[in-house]
């Protein structure tokens, strides 16, 4: 339809986010130059970033909330966009993960 606008996607921010995308797996390929401490194996054999009990990356350095390895990272996350389509529809499946569970109600 001509003079029709298409809406614009809500801006994306780090600042307003979980993390989610540290909470995704993350292949560790041989050429990435991660710390090995923060390496462990999957059930399926590969190299993968740990993930502390929180589910976090390691990498995560919660005070500053930023990546502790940040010109180490592996490549994957190197490639991961901020506001790119993959970010925008892991941020929605995880809201969507977490809007169905029963909130904690504290007395």
């Amino acid at each position: 339809m001509p003079g029709h606008v298409l809406p614009q996607p809500t801006p994306v921010s780090c600042d307003s986010c979980d993390a989610v995308c540290c909470r995704l797996t993350v292949v560790v390929m041989p050429e990435d130059r991660v710390p090995r401490h923060m390496v462990e194996h999957s059930d399926h054999g590969l190299e993968v970033m740990a993930r502390g009990e929180d589910g976090w990356c390691v990498a995560v350095d919660h005070t500053r909330m930023c990546c502790s390895i940040y010109e180490q990272r592996p490549a994957i996350c190197r490639k991961f966009a901020m506001g790119s389509a993959y970010c925008r529809d892991e941020r929605e499946q995880y809201r969507h993960r977490f809007d169905r569970e029963i909130p904690l109600l504290l007395q």
